[in-house]
């Protein structure tokens, strides 16, 4: 599949990180919706320095174009789910809970500035060949990954006679330790072996994003435990 047709974004996943950007093991560290209305993945350059060389006489002698760079990536996500485990992972908002322990709302306090989180996206792809000819799968998935977002913030709210959503923006981080990552994302093989990616993202990277065979998993009502190999080596 050389040129494949995003169509709607289907789920997502987040993940709690530490101030390093390492995924953060145990049985409270993430959390999959598809209960959202849209994520927005604004580049944010910073313009380099052109730079003009003038001869005395007004000609122009020489011209570099500045570089610029990428600082990252603003995110703006648009969601439904008023849920207090999602809210926390992103926002590090505390959670409230009732008497049995169960969590019913969260706190709304200081933006605690070193939480961060990876964002995982999948996407719908249309096209005739969308799926694989080998029997290893249901089809493919554009997967996008933002291994380190930071100052994650829950926007205004308006409550009125219509459906409510929640704005949450953040920015992204480039370096980090998220590496491969904790999950299956990928084949490893012809015979469509589930795995996470071959290769981590480099020390300047922000974002990476192609095409998988692997579904994207299950939406949960809670949390979900952060699992396997990359855990239990860290």
């Amino acid at each position: 599949m050389s040129a494949p047709l995003l169509a709607n974004a289907s789920t997502f996943r987040v993940t709690r990180v530490d101030g390093c950007g390492r995924p953060v093991c145990g049985p409270d560290n993430a959390y999959v919706t598809d209960c959202f209305a849209s994520l927005a993945m604004n580049a944010n350059i910073e313009d380099g320095e052109d730079i003009t060389f003038k001869a005395a006489n007004g000609r122009q002698c020489g011209y570099k174009k500045g570089c610029p760079t990428l600082n990252g990536y603003d995110i703006e996500l648009v969601f439904y789910q008023a849920s207090p485990e999602l809210i926390e992972i992103m926002t590090g908002s505390p959670v409230f809970y009732d008497y049995a322990g169960k969590p019913i709302g969260f706190d709304s306090c200081s933006i605690p500035c070193r939480a961060g989180f990876a964002l995982e996206l999948w996407a719908d792809i249309l096209g005739e060949d969308v799926c694989p000819e080998e029997d290893t799968g249901e089809g493919v998935w554009q997967y996008f990954l933002m291994p380190w977002v930071s100052n994650g913030i829950i926007g205004d709210l308006e409550l009125a006679n219509e459906a409510v959503n929640f704005t949450l923006t953040g920015s992204t981080r480039s370096g980090g330790r998220w590496g491969v990552g904790p999950y299956d994302v990928m084949a490893q093989d012809a015979a469509g072996t589930p795995g996470p990616m071959l290769t981590p993202l480099g020390p300047t990277c922000h974002r990476r994003a192609f095409i998988s065979t692997l579904e994207p998993p299950e939406p949960s009502t809670g949390y979900l435990p952060v699992e396997g190999e990359l855990c239990e080596v860290s």
